[in-house]
């Protein structure tokens, strides 16, 4: 990353914007988790600096933060959804309605709260279905994966690859419940999990806030979310490594996130970012779905 903004600069720089008002050195300190000596000094850095003027950001503060904008959102769409059939027979699965609402809504819902509005959606199965969007949505723009049946989601990931820079890339079938993890900026590369003692699904093996490798199945390790975010320098690496990957005897079989964290783990520095169980869910199966909403339960 380019010298800009140090971490704890970003930090309390961001919670001057969330929350548009003038913040106390105290309130900062409940915020961030900094000491108060460390916010102290902060806030006297970012005055000097002419990026905050009476406990609250001024224009050249905005300015300063537009490197750490999340600018675009990749939604991976393509796939059958095999395991939630009967109802993925007809519909994509982040079509699926719960109590009502799309899947696939919630997440852009999220990114439209926080001014991303340039939005892809990578779509494969039942692919003019997603056309429905547009009338809620017409800003969406689509990419076709005609590979979706014959490769896994980084197939998907191919397509959309050279927009990873400054981007969010979401799994479309997650059911998000709280649309606050969906963050404006973001300081470095991120990827969503949550901590478990135990997990039989995907996790990722932590070390001083980094990601350091994935596995299935762990202990004392985060589950991983399918969220996550990529910054301008990470996002041109996946660009040139996703193609590479792809091209590999097998890569066809694998999902994109293996790339960073398995086939070139010296080459990220991803932070985990976490989140709670309750915060954001994933639907494997039809029977899951019947337990959130009772009418499919028929």
């Amino acid at each position: 990353m380019e010298a800009g903004l140090s971490p704890k600069q970003f930090d309390v720089l961001t919670q001057f914007v969330y929350a548009q008002s003038a913040l106390s050195q105290r309130r900062l300190e409940e915020l961030t988790g900094h000491s108060l000596g460390t916010v102290n000094r902060v806030v006297k850095e970012l005055t000097e600096a002419g990026l905050v003027a009476d406990n609250r950001i001024v224009p050249r503060g905005m300015a300063a933060l537009e490197p750490y904008r999340a600018k675009r959102a990749v939604f991976i769409a393509a796939g059958f959804g095999s395991r939630m059939v009967p109802i993925t027979l007809n519909t994509p699965k982040p079509l699926v309605r719960v109590n009502g609402k799309r899947l696939i809504d919630g997440l852009i819902d999220a990114c439209l709260a926080i001014g991303i509005d340039e939005i892809y959606i990578v779509r494969g199965y039942l692919a003019e279905q997603f056309d429905q969007l547009l009338r809620k949505y017409p800003m969406i723009q689509f990419l076709e994966n005609p590979d979706y049946n014959e490769a896994n989601n980084i197939s998907s990931a191919v397509r959309a690859r050279r927009l990873f820079q400054n981007a969010y890339v979401f799994e479309a079938d997650l059911l998000l419940r709280e649309p606050s993890i969906v963050k404006k900026y973001h300081y470095t590369s991120n990827f969503l999990g949550i901590r478990m003692d135990r997990s039989d699904d995907w996790c990722f093996t932590v070390r001083d806030g980094i990601i350091r490798g994935q596995r299935i199945g762990g202990i004392d390790c985060f589950q991983e979310v399918g969220i996550s975010y990529w910054d301008a320098a990470d996002g041109k690496k996946l660009e040139e490594h996703l193609k590479l990957a792809y091209e590999m005897p097998g890569g066809k079989e694998k999902y994109w996130d293996q790339v960073p964290f398995s086939d070139f783990p010296e080459e990220y520095r991803v932070k985990v970012r976490e989140c709670s169980a309750a915060d954001v869910v994933e639907i494997d199966t039809f029977k899951e779905l019947k337990a959130l909403d009772k009418t499919y339960d028929v």
